[in-house]
């Protein structure tokens, strides 16, 4: 690939990570242009960005989803490429077509190589072609039935699992044979509908695991390049609660392996751009397997530049223009530990219910070692048509108890009115002798946490989060 200078983003996103990827632009002296819908005309990232064009209503399908209304925003406003943040389009190959047939820089892997990694039975086909280790496990299903079979010859306890997409969606865990038959249907209706896409696999569920996933760059020129690695095992329902980096408590010739993978696997799928290989990790037996490969800027990829130095949406950039990454393997070091906490407008007291309002009060403490993603500030309106996340808080320090001991001090000081926030409940978890410790297993939170903490009165009338 030659050099193309890009000289204007279209920024198909919304919330912290457009505000994240603005900044980006403006950092690499590139315009951006926010394409948002009508509910998001008056947000940080459309006070910062260059530009700002409305492509639909607040609904996220007439509007954040329509690949013609995204594609449009970018012609109409002579953007020259575009970066679809995460969540919404970020994965769908068809954005990737529709910005090559006019000749729009995606800021991404290839459409070819999305579909090859996006498919979570197409990577897991790869890894197993260049030796690394996957699990048991089936192809993709056909039937209940077909299921029920396979699940008796693997044994229990098993993982429904839909090949496309992510966050937890059509994913059941299975401990007999009625429950694979009920849970296949229900996994591959939920899979249809939030994908398009109802291919379900089943593969074994590990009773204690580790969610580890590794950061990967790798450019047009044949390098590929790892950040290190996140351990992203506080989960509920399958979505990540905290984020570290590097992983806890694994032996580092474990690590070593796990990053090796992850580089040997995105050369096999000759990736480009940046992406996250995950990782389940067996804590009894000190195995891993690879999970999938994430073909996108993640949520929680601050704790890896945190740790490295790294700016990763700027490398994005970079890798879109044909340049080479600013860096070689060896000048990555590993230095520290920084925590991040996802920050929901969600009342954490009642089954997590979303909060939407009006921000009256916004304080969350600054300073060395303490950065916070957000596009939240007073006034700002959080909206009931979108996701919760308001604000990613993220702590680096030198040792793991320093960031857990310095992510404790700014929580207690965080003083947000208008909408609950999850701040409690963050504050609580890092406080828990068992996180103290080391890096929990993924069903620690919802089997040990949440039951003892959600019996716990609530403090009426003395939380900090100050409600409308």
């Amino acid at each position: 690939m030659s050099e193309q200078r890009i000289r204007r983003v279209l920024v198909a996103n919304r919330g912290e990570i457009a505000v994240r990827i603005v900044r980006a632009c403006f950092d690499e002296g590139i315009e951006s242009v926010l394409a948002c819908s009508a509910a998001d005309t008056k947000t940080l990232a459309a006070r910062l960005a260059d530009k700002v064009v409305v492509i639909g209503p607040a609904s996220a399908s007439e509007s954040y989803l329509d690949i013609p209304r995204v594609v449009q925003a970018a012609i109409n406003s002579g953007c020259d490429a575009l970066h679809p943040g995460y969540g919404f389009l970020s994965e769908r190959a068809e954005l990737v077509d529709a910005c090559e047939e006019n000749d729009i820089v995606y800021i991404g892997p290839p459409a070819e190589i999305m579909r090859r990694s996006g498919s979570k039975l197409g990577a897991r086909a790869v890894a197993d072609e260049i030796g690394i280790p996957t699990g048991a496990g089936t192809a993709g299903l056909s039937s209940a039935e077909e299921a029920a079979t396979a699940a008796e010859d693997l044994g229990f306890p098993l993982l429904l699992k839909a090949s496309a997409g992510g966050g937890g969606r059509g994913m059941t865990i299975v401990r007999s044979v009625d429950e694979v038959r009920n849970g296949y249907i229900r996994s591959s209706v939920e899979a249809e509908r939030a994908f398009g896409d109802g291919t379900i696999y089943l593969e074994p569920y590990v009773e204690h695991a580790r969610h580890v996933e590794v950061q990967i760059l790798a450019d047009t020129h044949g390098n590929v390049c790892h950040l290190g690695e996140r351990d992203c095992s506080t989960q509920r329902r399958y979505q990540k609660v905290i984020e570290e980096a590097p992983s806890a408590g694994l032996a580092q010739e474990l690590i070593d392996e796990i990053r090796e993978a992850a580089v040997k696997l995105c050369r096999g799928l000759k990736y480009i751009g940046a992406g996250t290989v995950e990782f389940l990790v067996d804590a009894d037996k000190g195995r891993f397997v690879f999970l999938e490969v994430n073909a996108r800027v993640q949520v929680e990829h601050p704790v890896s530049e945190a740790v490295t130095g790294i700016d990763i949406v700027r490398e994005q950039l970079r890798i879109a223009q044909g340049l080479p990454l600013s860096f070689a393997q060896d000048d990555v070091v590993v230095t520290g530990h920084a925590i991040e906490c996802r920050l929901n407008a969600e009342d954490a007291r009642r089954d997590f219910i979303p909060t939407p309002g009006t921000i009256t009060e916004w304080t969350i403490p600054s300073g060395e070692g303490i950065r916070v993603d957000t596009f939240a500030h007073v006034g700002a309106e959080i909206s009931p048509w979108y996701d919760s996340l308001i604000a990613k808080i993220i702590v680096h320090a030198p040792t793991r108890e320093e960031a857990v001991d310095k992510m404790r001090r700014v929580l207690a000081k965080v003083h947000i009115g208008g909408v609950s926030t999850t701040a409690d409940i963050h504050e609580a978890i890092l406080s828990h002798p068992d996180f103290a410790r080391a890096p929990v297993t993924t069903k620690w939170l919802e089997n040990v946490f949440l039951p003892d903490w959600e019996c716990t009165p609530s403090d009426v009338g003395q939380s900090r989060n100050v409600t409308a």
